[in-house]
């Protein structure tokens, strides 16, 4: 999922990039290179190398994403690509079939026919006169996924990826569906993939046919994604394409994962070094979705150079030592007040020479009547009804999934832990450090067929602060399995585990450790059809903690050395970005309203003379005691013009819902020249199944 904004890059929250403009190899770029696909299909490739490659020819590094390398990840593509091949590789950034400049269609993320265009792109880039022969794949989020995915098809030329911000399960960890709840990110990310994916070619590289090529995009949607996706509410055939976790043995090179404990995808890492059986490494910052070397919240660090530590091991056999060092490198965090737009995190690096490492121990507490302790206590029931805008919060599910800096991280909780079940423990006497996923073992009935069930796991300062460190959720009738619905038997306690987000944080003597339960978690989690009356065991309900010792004997802290990455394409400024987040309560009629606006601004891209303008207005409404009142709106609109040339889209998705159905409403207008020249509406119901 995501994109990258074209021109928060080089200074920002959270890091200060030093320029590099001065390389081992002298850097030559092509612009645009057509690669042929076996059914004749050409995919548009922006390709930087060293001047003397075809003499001398090295390593490459593909990219492969369907984000617009010629107007969309442009800036970024600069800084990281020239890197690489300033220190002798060829860097490749290539465009999917029927994204960006490329011929074709896209049918949907990560079909089948992405890898095998993938895997012949692979094949070509290897046989070029610039190449070794050896191949390394890289990206973030789709370019994260699809480089395990098409590592797990073994081409013989890819030799090694780094998967940044990514996951090895499509419905466990993806955008989606989180615990089997529905995640109002999935449509996000849907509406802006249908928005993007409506773009068209750029006239300059594929000529006149741009406009046949843009009407066949635009004809090709039957119907957008979103509704595809939201047909497969449980674990089938559909989310397990694409799952590396369906055969970890399909992988045999190099892996090194990535992530950050802000972003959505974090799980994914400790997960895959457990279960993968291929050389591995792991790695996780403070960060939300964003390459290391322009972390936000920071530290950032210079991953650039880390990275050609491992491409220069696995690519040209230069024995650099990154695989003598620890397997698992992670942030341990440290309390800071909680803020949307935390520009930084305290902590220091650690490092565990392998996962899952004998040096964590399990601790357990009861949530007792009284609060966390470590003895249980009398069985005591708790009866809770969760208020419809309990979440608010919460933040996002994966921020900067835009690329920006929207407020997107969760923020107090007192508000919504007031409205919860809620346990605290007495003040800390000692560090307390976990690492790790931790459980919440609850024992407990819901009077509704279909619930969910939100744990929060927060870090409470002496002043009563408290910042959200962990959560988890689960829908209570995938409680047998993700692929399977199972309703609740109104009023039977059932005995469910939640499996808390992996995290690394040191709670400090003197603050206390908050677990806070609720069945509402708006509007991250699409709400159950009707209120949920919960009932909890206290004293038969437990929390267990992955603890690590805080220091260990000659332990040394990881380095990494300051951010640094090749100059920026020129851009210039027509009109600043903007972003914000606002939250209205009518206090009289119970109505919560939720308004997110991520506007990009509009630029002007000088080396190809394009204007850029975007923008994203996102929306949510809910009323306190009905849950069928849950209204979410997404508006994207883009531009891009230059003297002899103007195109405009607006997408809009709506999603609302019955006892019964999700209603989902989505429309396109595309104009040319201030023009309309294509309009389409979807109108489609979906039966909800165990949601």
């Amino acid at each position: 999922m995501s994109f990258e904004r074209l021109c928060h890059l080089v200074t920002g929250g959270g890091y200060v990039s030093q320029i590099v403009d001065t390389f081992v190899h002298q850097v030559k770029e092509w612009e645009h290179v057509w690669i042929p696909m076996p059914d004749g299909v050409r995919l548009s490739a922006r390709i930087w190398l060293p001047e003397d490659a075809e003499s001398s020819p090295v390593p490459a590094i593909l990219e492969y994403i369907p984000y617009r390398k010629r107007d969309g990840t442009r800036v970024r593509d600069d800084c990281r690509h020239r890197y690489w091949a300033g220190h002798g590789y060829a860097s490749i950034r290539l465009d999917i079939r029927g994204t960006g400049d490329s011929e074709g269609l896209i049918t949907d993320e990560y079909a089948l026919i992405e890898q095998d265009d993938c895997v012949a792109a692979i094949a070509w880039i290897a046989e070029q006169d610039w190449c070794s022969g050896r191949v390394g794949m890289t990206g973030i989020s789709w370019g994260g996924f699809n480089a395990l995915q098409v590592a797990a098809r073994r081409p013989p030329e890819l030799k090694a990826i780094i998967t940044h911000c990514s996951t090895d399960d499509r419905y466990a960890d993806d955008v989606h569906w989180m615990g089997g709840c529905l995640l109002t990110d999935g449509f996000f990310w849907g509406s802006g993939f249908f928005h993007f994916m409506s773009k068209p070619p750029d006239p300059e590289i594929v000529g006149p046919s741009w406009r046949k090529t843009w009407l066949e995009r635009l004809e090709h949607w039957q119907p957008p994604a979103s509704q595809i996706w939201m047909k497969h509410q449980r674990r089938d055939a559909y989310w397990q394409h694409g799952s590396v976790c369906e055969n970890y043995e399909d992988i045999e090179c190099a892996v090194y994962a990535v992530g950050g404990w802000e972003d959505g995808y974090s799980n994914a890492v400790p997960r895959m070094l457990a279960n993968l059986s291929c050389p591995t490494k792991g790695l996780i910052g403070p960060w939300g979705h964003k390459y290391p070397e322009q972390g936000i919240p920071g530290p950032a660090i210079g991953f650039l150079q880390h990275s050609l530590r491992w491409w220069d091991y696995w690519l040209k056999d230069i024995n650099t030592g990154i695989m003598e060092e620890p397997t698992y490198t992670v942030f341990l965090q440290e309390y800071v007040a909680p803020d949307a737009c935390l520009d930084s995190v305290p902590g220091k690096w650690i490092a565990e020479p392998s996962w899952p490492s004998p040096r964590i121990e399990s601790q357990e507490v009861f949530l007792n009547a009284s609060g966390l302790s470590e003895k249980a206590e009398k069985t005591v029931s708790l009866v809770h009804l969760s208020s419809q805008a309990l979440g608010s919060t919460g933040g996002s599910w994966c921020p900067y999934g835009l690329g920006g800096v929207s407020p997107d991280l969760a923020v107090d909780q007192q508000e919504d832990d007031g409205r919860s079940l809620v346990w605290d423990s007495e003040p800390l006497t000692d560090d307390l450090v976990v690492v790790g996923a931790p459980k919440a073992h609850l024992r407990l009935s819901v009077d509704q067929p279909n619930a969910f069930v939100v744990v929060r796991l927060t870090d409470v300062s002496p002043d009563g602060t408290s910042r959200r460190v962990s959560y988890g959720m689960l829908n209570l009738s995938r409680r047998s399995g993700f692929d399977k619905t199972v309703p609740m038997v109104a009023g039977e306690l059932t005995d469910i585990v939640i499996t808390l987000n992996d995290l690394a944080h040191r709670f400090a003597p003197g603050h206390r450790v908050r677990l806070a339960v609720s069945t509402t978690y708006w509007p991250m989690v699409w709400p159950s059809a009707h209120p949920v009356s919960l009932t909890l065991a206290a004293g038969a309900s437990r929390l267990t903690l992955p603890v690590r010792p805080l220091s260990l004997d000659n332990e040394a802290e990881p380095v990494f050395d300051p951010v640094e990455m090749a100059p920026p394409g020129r851009t210039s400024t027509i009109a600043p970005p903007d972003a914000a987040r606002t939250i209205h309560r009518d206090l009289k009629s119970g109505r919560w309203r939720e308004n997110l606006i991520e506007d990009h601004g509009r630029f002007h891209i000088h080396d190809i003379d394009l204007n850029v303008a975007h923008s994203t207005h996102c929306d949510f409404e809910i009323v306190e005691n009905d849950p069928l009142t849950a209204e979410a709106r997404w508006v994207w609109r883009s531009e891009l013009e230059r003297a002899d040339w103007h195109v405009e889209i607006e997408t809009t998705t709506r999603l609302r819902a019955d006892a019964s159905d999700f209603i989902i409403d989505t429309d396109i207008d595309a104009k040319e020249d201030g023009k309309p020249i294509f309009t389409r509406a979807w109108r489609d119901r979906i039966p909800r199944d165990g949601l």
